[in-house]
């Protein structure tokens, strides 16, 4: 197969060889029996998301493994971590096997499940970490996403035993008596709204404490969903430390704020704009952002949390926490960063591919597009402009906070490992 007239990370055109499932060439007037023109696209490595919830097993009804990484492949991803709050929980070597069975089997992208820290997400107890490492799915991230591990001792044994096979642990930031039946960040919006609000330090002293236990115990921390200004002082303190410490930011906190929970083209109090950690302030994005571009926070992660209809469309009060975002979270990227001149093309793929990849340890994946390289590969149109309808996501669920929004860009094709996940924007 050959790619033709493609830019790889927005350089100048060229075409891509690829045999074997591989990248075997890379040049000019290319020939070979099969040709796809991509002129007009960006090439990039295939995108890797270390924070999807597939849902599956036991909540079919929002998501599948199936339907998840078909989302996944629309949005330019060939890797996805599959985070481990299913039911069961994925606290065992049984549990995270199936998962990734499951991601081999329908084959549209690579699924990398996600160990639990502790017995059923309840947080007293660590889990079988040991078991999942050595298991077939080779578990290296460990996470109670949608829970905080809170005890500071049982934080510090999880990291001290991730070190044995050089895993990481990714904390959910979130204080829990100080979110007590917290609804929107506390500001502003949230005392004119009367809805209970969720402090900003509630991420902070999480972050603040599980930086110096990391640093203590000499292991690998990585924090899930920075939200705030602050998380992002301290993350840079801890850098500066040397300690070894990552951290990701969703798309959606890229760009959204609290104010739309008040007055957004979808109303006021519209439970689509409820979200774990909440939206915050353009402070707050403004800092996330620019913490973003400076390598600060490492990596974009889409926390892809698909949920049913019945889930969302209720009061604000009742209404889950969550959003989807694998299929849009290329063009918010660009919206947010490559369009303000906050990242190149170059810096989207270190983001979006090759850290995620190195902090999840996939060695498959992440790689610059060069010969040798595994022919994970997405084309992107950044031309593109795509008003957001929920009907044309692959994924089961449709809780997107872009609808009727206008995003830039436009998954043009993936491959993975050399094969055609998605052509011409529709699944292969």
């Amino acid at each position: 197969m050959i790619i033709k007239n493609v830019r790889i990370l927005g350089g100048e055109a060229a075409d891509i060889r690829i045999e074997d499932g591989v990248i075997a060439e890379i040049g000019q007037d290319l020939t070979g029996p099969q040709e796809i023109d991509g002129r007009g696209a960006i090439a990039l490595p295939g995108l890797v998301d270390l924070h999807t919830h597939l849902r599956e097993p036991g909540r079919e009804d929002a998501e599948t493994v199936l339907t998840g990484t078909q989302s996944a492949a629309k949005g330019g991803y060939t890797a996805v971590h599959a985070m481990a709050n299913t039911m069961p929980v994925a606290d065992t070597a049984g549990v995270v096997e199936q998962i990734w069975r499951l991601g081999q089997e329908h084959g549209y992208c690579d699924v990398q499940p996600v160990g639990a820290v502790t017995v059923g997400l309840e947080g007293r107890q660590l889990a079988e970490l040991g078991a999942m490492a050595d298991s077939a799915a080779r578990v290296r991230v460990f996470s109670d996403d949608g829970k905080c591990v809170d005890d500071a001792v049982l934080m510090r044994r999880a990291l001290e035993y991730v070190k044995a096979f050089d895993g990481v642990v990714a904390q959910h930031a979130q204080e829990p008596k100080l979110t007590k039946d917290a609804q929107m960040n506390e500001g502003v919006v949230s005392g004119r709204l009367g809805l209970a609000g969720w402090p900003a330090v509630a991420e902070e002293a999480i972050i603040a404490r599980d930086c110096l236990l990391a640093a203590h115990v000499g292991s690998r921390l990585h924090v899930c969903h920075v939200s705030t200004a602050g998380s992002v002082e301290i993350i840079r303190w801890a850098k500066g430390k040397g300690w070894n410490v990552t951290a990701e930011v969703t798309p959606h906190h890229l760009l959204l704020t609290d104010e739309l929970v008040e007055e957004s083209p979808v109303g006021s109090y519209n439970p689509i704009y409820k979200v774990n950690p909440p939206l915050r302030t353009s402070a707050d994005v403004e800092a996330l952002r620019a913490a973003l571009a400076d390598g600060t926070i490492d990596i974009v992660a889409t926390d892809h949390a698909p949920h049913p209809v019945e889930d969302k469309e209720t009061e604000w009060a009742a209404a889950a926490m969550g959003m989807i975002g694998l299929e849009t979270a290329l063009s918010v990227v660009q919206e947010a960063m490559v369009d303000t001149g906050l990242l190149d093309w170059a810096g989207v793929a270190e983001r979006m591919s090759a850290a995620p990849a190195r902090i999840g340890r996939l060695s498959g994946h992440g790689r610059p597009l060069e010969v040798g390289a595994p022919a994970n590969i997405v084309l992107y149109d950044p031309t593109a402009r795509t008003e957001i309808k929920p009907d044309m996501f692959a994924s089961k669920s449709r809780n997107t906070p872009y609808e009727g929004i206008s995003l830039p860009g436009k998954v043009v094709a993936t491959f993975l490992r050399g094969k055609a996940t998605v052509l011409e924007g529709k699944l292969a």
